[in-house]
């Protein structure tokens, strides 16, 4: 059989298959006794029903946001994450152009949309003091970022009372509704 009838005939299956009953793993036809609506008789049913509706509409990803979690899977004391390179002859506009590149080349592309508009917008107004922190919080992971920009979690004392970090969070919310992409580079 040639592809082109192979491929006619899957989709000649599929328009035959129309419904997806969540919580079976059976494909079924309108015609079928399976795809009518399950009769609730008990509330033993009726607790089945309401359990299997609340899980096909439940989050299938949830973000695990305790703090039994965040401790069961917290890094292992005996390995501290590395410090960072100091650079203490770092001139202002090598600082500045580091930090255009760390912010648009993350590693995940959630951080680097926000942090790449981000410095797009910010960096060229920010002094050398301001430089200086929004360095030491690109040295933080970027899931934590992240979160703490999007105020999924709460930033650690260390960044509590953090101007960039506030900048950040503004700048995350996106008010204005704008539609973002990666900036090009220069």
């Amino acid at each position: 059989m040639d592809s082109g009838g192979l491929t006619s005939g899957i989709f000649r299956t599929l328009r035959n298959l129309t419904a997806f009953r969540p919580g079976t793993l059976l494909w079924c036809s309108p015609a079928s006794p399976r795809c009518s609506p399950p009769s609730v008789d008990s509330p033993r049913q009726q607790l089945r029903l309401l359990s299997r509706t609340a899980s096909i509409r439940a989050d299938p990803w949830p973000l695990p946001h305790t703090p039994e979690h965040l401790a069961s899977t917290a890094s292992a004391s005996e390995n501290p994450p590395l410090p960072p390179l100091p650079r203490p002859n770092e001139t202002v506009s090598t600082l500045r152009a580091r930090l255009v590149y760390q912010s648009r080349k993350r590693g995940t592309l959630e951080s680097d949309l926000i942090l790449s508009t981000f410095a797009r917008e910010h960096l060229a107004g920010m002094s050398e003091a301001e430089l200086r922190e929004y360095d030491k919080l690109l040295d933080e992971a970027d899931w934590d970022i992240y979160y703490w920009a999007t105020e999924e979690r709460t930033p650690p004392e260390r960044w509590a009372g953090s101007s960039i970090l506030e900048k950040l969070k503004i700048h995350a919310r996106n008010e204005g509704k704008v539609v973002r992409r990666m900036p090009s580079l220069p």
